[in-house]
């Protein structure tokens, strides 16, 4: 053991040498005191840049996990990576771990059947969030829906929160799917998520407690109450071993990537090893975000906080948001702070690598408003030269050429005030969806998330855009024709 490490992070890479039948806590109890000490009133905190360390995190995690884990997304899809997650969980469940999902309506894509048959299991419950367009609700109920529910259609839980025993949380922008964790063969996102060990796992938990009592999260029993009288014994066992059969067949769960979750004492100390210990504050939304009074508009605590945020930047602002459509009075607050002297960096997608159409046309009829203000923007490009750094196993799918993006939703404020979580700079995460993420003050993680945008605004990784030169023209005519006809819709509030 490297004797010039803190007690607190020794005690941590312990953790790799545990057996799998000791729980996280039991480990701490066992093992290391001063994290527990710690633990109570401050939080561990670790940046996960790369998606398959996000993915092994999660999946060492939900091993080790004894009593609980509670899952948060707004999108849950049926391919790769979604359907291991599944797979994960129920044999956490089969084990004894009570589990809770927690989707939003609008992009889960699982079978009604399957829902059913995996809530089944007396550990799992599932419960699908504002469930007005997708789950149990056919087209034409979905299409009268959108017409007379306009603004309830519109609010989304759009929350990513992972708890593992009330010990340990993840959260950031990676929903559950294949292109956040870099195994889509044509598409990836460049994201980030952050691991979180203490205090603010608390506050995480609390959060979710509100969403799951909600009249908001309604359970599957309850939208399928009618086949859920018909589910057979035979049927649920089956169900779970398709999904076994699944994660056993090495064409659909990698060698590489079992090998580096089953050996965990090259893995996981990678997580762990610069942790970085102090205060967070976990920041969220009430279920609804707001009262709803205020139409498309009303904010919400997450909005309010992280305006604050930024209204308190003394030197400089540094963002990444994947779509850039500012809320009403963003651009102001922008200029406000470029006349005080402090500068302000973007770092969004281009129209060349979003996955949005919609979304870029707002920021581009905004962008030379940005540009006056005062803010530089840099703007992602398709194939950055960052890829192969991005992808550990980048090589095995190099030859698709895959388009990258970023997903990240993240700020350095004063090289030292830092945000990681799932708000985008636009009209829907200000008003409409529920976000949640954490804002921690640490000059180490200030300095490490900085670098880390620093390198994706290179010119090798971005474009800079300036009132003389847009990348605009880097995508195909068809697609520009798109973004010309998506201009004369008035569609910013929804963006």
């Amino acid at each position: 053991m490297n004797s010039s490490l803190p007690a607190s992070l020794a005690c941590l890479l312990l953790l790799s040498a545990t057996s799998h039948a000791q729980s996280i806590q039991e480990w701490l109890d066992d093992n290391c005191e001063t994290c527990v000490e710690q633990m109570s009133s401050q939080t561990g905190a670790y940046i996960l840049e790369k998606g398959e360390e996000a993915l092994i995190g999660r999946a060492w995690l939900t091993r080790h996990a004894e009593s609980s884990i509670d899952i948060q997304y707004f999108i849950w899809s049926t391919d790769n990576i979604g359907t291991l997650a599944a797979e994960s969980l129920l044999t956490a469940a089969e084990r004894g771990v009570m589990v809770r999902v927690l989707v939003d309506d609008i992009s889960i894509d699982a079978e009604d059947q399957t829902l059913l048959l995996l809530s089944a299991h007396p550990n799992v419950q599932i419960r699908i969030y504002n469930p007005n367009l997708s789950v149990g609700v056919g087209f034409w109920r979905g299409l009268v829906n959108a017409i007379t529910q306009f603004r309830g259609v519109n609010q989304r839980m759009h929350d990513k929160t992972a708890i593992f025993d009330s010990v340990a949380g993840m959260t950031g922008g990676r929903n559950m799917a294949d292109e956040y964790f870099d195994y889509n063969q044509n598409y990836n996102f460049r994201d980030r998520d952050i691991l979180l060990l203490g205090s603010a796992v608390t506050q995480m938990s609390e959060n979710f407690d509100e969403f799951w009592q909600s009249d908001l999260a309604v359970p599957v029993e309850t939208i399928f109450d009618d086949e859920t009288q018909d589910l057979t014994s035979a049927e649920v066992a089956a169900k779970a071993g398709q999904l076994h059969d699944y994660a056993n067949d090495v064409v659909n769960f990698e060698p590489q990537v079992r090998e580096a979750i089953d050996n965990i004492s090259d893995q996981f100390p990678k997580l762990l090893q610069n942790m970085s210990w102090q205060d967070v504050s976990f920041i969220s939304d009430i279920p609804g975000k707001n009262d709803g009074e205020s139409g498309l508009q009303g904010g919400g605590e997450s909005t309010t906080q992280l305006a604050a945020a930024l209204r308190d930047a003394k030197e400089s602002v540094l963002i990444q948001s994947p779509y850039l459509v500012m809320p009403k009075g963003g651009i102001d607050l922008l200029a406000e702070l470029s006349r005080r002297g402090v500068r302000i960096r973007i770092s969004t997608n281009s129209f060349a690598s979003t996955d949005n159409i919609p979304a870029f046309s707002g920021y581009h009829r905004q962008r030379p408003r940005l540009l006056q203000a005062g803010v530089e923007l840099f703007e992602f490009k398709p194939h950055p030269g960052i890829q192969t750094a991005l992808i550990e196993r980048y090589p095995r799918i190099a030859e698709n050429n895959p388009v990258f993006a970023l997903h990240a939703k993240s700020m350095v404020i004063d090289g030292k005030t830092i945000f990681i979580g799932t708000f985008n700079l636009d009209p829907r995460s200000a008003n409409l969806n529920t976000e949640v993420g954490v804002l921690i003050e640490s000059q180490a993680l200030g300095e490490q998330l900085t670098a880390a945008i620093e390198r994706d605004i290179l010119p090798e990784n971005s474009w800079q855009t300036t009132r003389k030169f847009a990348p605009d023209y880097e995508v195909p005519r068809n697609k520009r024709l798109q973004l010309g006809l998506i201009n004369l819709l008035p569609i910013e509030s929804v963006l």
